[in-house]
């Protein structure tokens, strides 16, 4: 391929099912134009069968667009009137059917429409690269590849390459940079093996508990209740997973294993139990058909027992006992007492373990090029906090294999094959300059791409060095400001639980721009993980509540507006890289920055109402604010949507959905790659500060609406209160909300500066606090972690 600079202005996506679709929607989400192509119709409009695609992303929950107008961006084509568009494509993405003759058939009717250096991947999850490459005219082989994006493509973080003999390494290279900048994605390229990496490890895994719950006689919703968050996994757990992915889909998945993998020591294991074959013959395929190994009864939880085919009520859940033996933080000792008890419960989970170490280190070799990308694939692939190599050697390698070793001996293991030699000759597989490759005998570093450069903190494997953030500068009990990388950009980082704000990050705050104006280019605000920041800390007010010291809490407000204030006008540029929950006293510190970078996955809101109160940080007044420098010509109007905002606690699903209600300005960036916004935000920084940075001149002042403003939104809130949308509570909070946006008591149109806002606000917040309803609302959301409607 040529060596000039690759850039991907147009992207072809063949068929239009859910995952072609899903795929053309991130595809619009990154701003890269997708072709979405599929069968001409058979009636009406030739493009109906794309067309019909295209509506159904807009009401898809979980969203697969980022915005629903993002769907205007999706091209429709068809076979018969538009293959002359490919040439027009840096990248054609087949995702059809798991056919090799439909696939082959398609290949042969595209190719000699294709662009010279255009790459056509395969979306596929098990079919053979080779195979297809084979049968590939022969000016495509090159540049063919297969590529395996998980569902949900906009929200499951893997993308697999698997390269075929023929695959060319610049090509590789080159679609890798794109998956991993444009579409945010962690990649690992994967052999070409049955099912590649994640869909081996992970479907085999399932298998493997499916086999000890029937070995241990351990129900299904036990181990659901044992399998999931407790293990670090997702609250889907095992079974309840199967029917998320959809019953029949796993079955496809373990029958390609059965079909194609007869020389696996394990084939025996890959066949669909009778009862889950059962459910998939009456239809009963999960989540999508509303039944499936689970199904609900009116509010009853049903869950199947295979023993007598009927269902019973999920009720149960796993032993208290064992469930302590899970939290003990040591993972070998943890091991230890689990693989010692006689309780069922502890065995089986000892044996689920045991089992999936068997099996990654007997085809480690044979699935991927080191362990660190089985580790990663099964992280991002399956949504587990640790991978399955990593938990090995955090409990103990050498330990752990004798245990294992032991058990294969005893019979005790689905089969009885050894563990490779390499196993024993090793204290682990992840050590600071790489992972293990059994294939070569050798430790892999990670990928050189360029692309991988923009990761300051990418994702890290147990074993690995632990990331060194930079040198501190400045830290108290609430933040720890550093800098790293010698470019006079100062990062602050707050310690809080869920980065929840209160005194001492309000205090290391205003002392990290304080020292980032006295020595440093700038300010990022950026957490060392999710989220960004859950809001004030109300737990924080407890004391001054509980004593009624009203004073302190409006002090402790009062410092909460200079700290926004702070950030507005400082002499040195405040940038925000946000990711995750942005909630509260969290969004409004971001409504004051400089500039926000995002990751997409940024979910913004000022959700107070939810425990009763405003946003006392200066959420209002910078709302109030916006909407006036936005008006053209008709104040409420502009208005209204960002009052709606804050009393209806409207929570962006998305950063560019945050753009959409205002909480994001056009200025701000959004990026796809979580790992690569530390780097972006120092970037903006650095920009701001060469261009001469100068903080806003403060507003000397801006129009309101004033009381016809408010009175025009309490009118509203009377229909919606007289037809039962909301609580009388509700309806006094809107209306105070109301009073603290249009200015308070004054004519429409008078203008007032950002103070006076911030004055009502202040005032409205104390007022509100001391409402026993929305005390109730405070204490339950506390005890509960949920909002209280009263």
């Amino acid at each position: 391929m040529s060596q000039n600079k690759f850039i991907v202005r147009k992207v072809a996506v063949l068929g239009a099912g859910v995952m072609g679709a899903q795929i053309a929607a991130h595809l619009a989400n990154a701003g890269v134009e997708p072709i979405l192509f599929d069968l001409p119709a058979k009636e009406g409009n030739k493009n109906g069968i794309v067309l019909k695609a295209i509506e159904n992303l807009k009401k898809q929950n979980p969203a697969p667009l980022s915005s629903k107008s993002r769907a205007d961006y999706i091209r429709p084509a068809n076979y018969d009137d538009h293959l002359e568009l490919l040439k027009e494509c840096d990248l054609v993405i087949e995702a059809i059917a798991e056919r090799m003759d439909w696939k082959l058939g398609l290949y042969e009717k595209v190719a000699p429409h294709l662009g010279a250096d255009t790459i056509f991947a395969t979306n596929t999850s098990g079919l053979s690269i080779n195979k297809l490459a084979e049968g590939c005219p022969e000016s495509m082989r090159s540049r063919f590849c297969g590529i395996h994006f998980f569902n949900p493509p906009r929200y499951m973080h893997l993308v697999e390459i698997i390269p075929c003999a023929t695959s060319d390494s610049v090509m590789l290279d080159r679609l890798e940079e794109f998956l991993v900048t444009t579409l945010g994605k962690g990649v690992i390229r994967a052999k070409d093996t049955p099912n590649f990496v994640a869909n081996r490890i992970g479907v085999y895994s399932m298998l493997a508990c499916i086999h000890n719950a029937q070995k241990f006689g351990i129900r299904f919703d036990v181990v659901d209740d044992l399998t999931g968050p407790r293990l670090g996994r997702p609250k889907s757990a095992t079974f309840r997973t199967a029917d998320v992915v959809g019953l029949d889909t796993f079955a496809h998945v373990v029958k390609t294993m059965d079909d194609t993998l007869p020389n696996d020591p394990w084939h025996a294991l890959f066949k669909s139990p009778e009862w889950l074959q059962k459910l998939i013959t009456a239809g009963a395929l999960g989540a999508k058909t509303k039944v499936g190994i689970y199904k609900k009864e009116g509010k009853t939880k049903l869950v199947l027992d295979p023993a007598s085919g009927e269902y019973v009520e999920a009720n149960k859940k796993g032993d208290d006992a064992v469930k302590e033996l899970l939290k003990i933080k040591d993972p070998a000792k943890r091991f230890a007492k689990l693989r010692e008890s006689s309780n069922p419960e502890a065995q089986f989970l000892w044996a689920c373990f045991r089992d999936v170490f068997h099996y990654i280190a007997y085809h480690l070799a044979d699935v991927a090029e080191n362990a660190r990308d089985v580790d990663f694939a099964i992280r991002w692939g399956f949504g587990w906090s640790e991978g399955p190599f990593e938990t090995w050697q955090s409990a103990g390698w050498k330990q752990v294999a004798q245990w294992v070793k032991e058990d294969i001996d005893a019979g005790k293991t689905i089969v009885n094959a050894p563990l490779p030699a390499w196993v024993e000759q090793r204290d682990g597989v992840h050590q600071t300059d790489g992972s293990y490759n059994p294939s070569r005998d050798s430790v892999e570093p990670r990928s050189a791409l360029a692309v991988y450069k923009r990761q300051l903190f990418p994702a890290r494997l147990k074993g690995e060095a632990e990331p060194s953030y930079g040198e501190t500068v400045f830290e108290n009990d609430g933040v720890r400001a550093w800098t790293y990388g010698g470019d006079d950009v100062l990062v602050v980082s707050f310690k809080s639980k869920a980065h929840s704000i209160g005194p001492a990050v309000l205090e290391g705050v205003n002392k990290a721009i304080e020292l980032a104006e006295q020595r440093f280019k700038g300010l990022v605000i950026w957490q060392t993980e999710e989220p960004f920041s859950v809001g004030a800390d109300l737990s924080s007010m407890l004391p001054a509540f509980m004593s009624g010291d009203w004073g302190a809490i409006d002090n402790m407000v009062a410092e909460f507006q200079k700290t926004s204030m702070r950030i507005r006008y400082s002499q040195i540029p405040v940038v925000a890289a946000t990711q995750g929950y942005v909630f509260g006293g969290g969004c409004e510190f971001v409504l004051h920055c400089d500039r926000v970078v995002a990751a997409l996955e940024s979910y913004i809101g000022l959700v107070e109402v939810g425990v009763g109160l405003l946003p006392g940080g200066g959420g209002c007044k910078e709302f109030a604010l916006r909407a006036a420098q936005e008006a053209k010509g008709d104040l409420f109007a502009s208005l209204k949507d960002y009052y709606m905002n804050i009393a209806m606690a409207q929570v962006a699903k998305s950063a560019e959905e945050g753009r959409d209600l205002g909480f994001l300005r056009k200025a701000d960036v959004v990026v796809f790659n979580q790992y690569e916004l530390l780097h972006v935000a120092k970037q903006q920084v650095i920009a701001l500060a060469e261009s001469g940075y100068r903080p806003p001149l403060k507003v000397k002042g801006f129009p309101v609406a004033g009381r016809a403003g408010a009175a025009s939104i309490r009118g509203q809130l009377t229909n919606m209160l007289e037809g039962g949308f909301i609580s009388k509570h509700d309806y006094y909070i809107g209306a105070t909300i109301a009073d603290v946006m249009t200015g308070g008591d004054v004519e429409a149109g008078t203008l007032v500066d950002e103070q006076w806002i911030l004055d009502l606000e202040r005032k409205a917040f104390m007022t509100l606090l001391k409402n026993e309803k929305t005390q109730e609302r405070i204490a339950y959301m506390l005890q509960n972690n949920k909002p209280l409607r009263n």
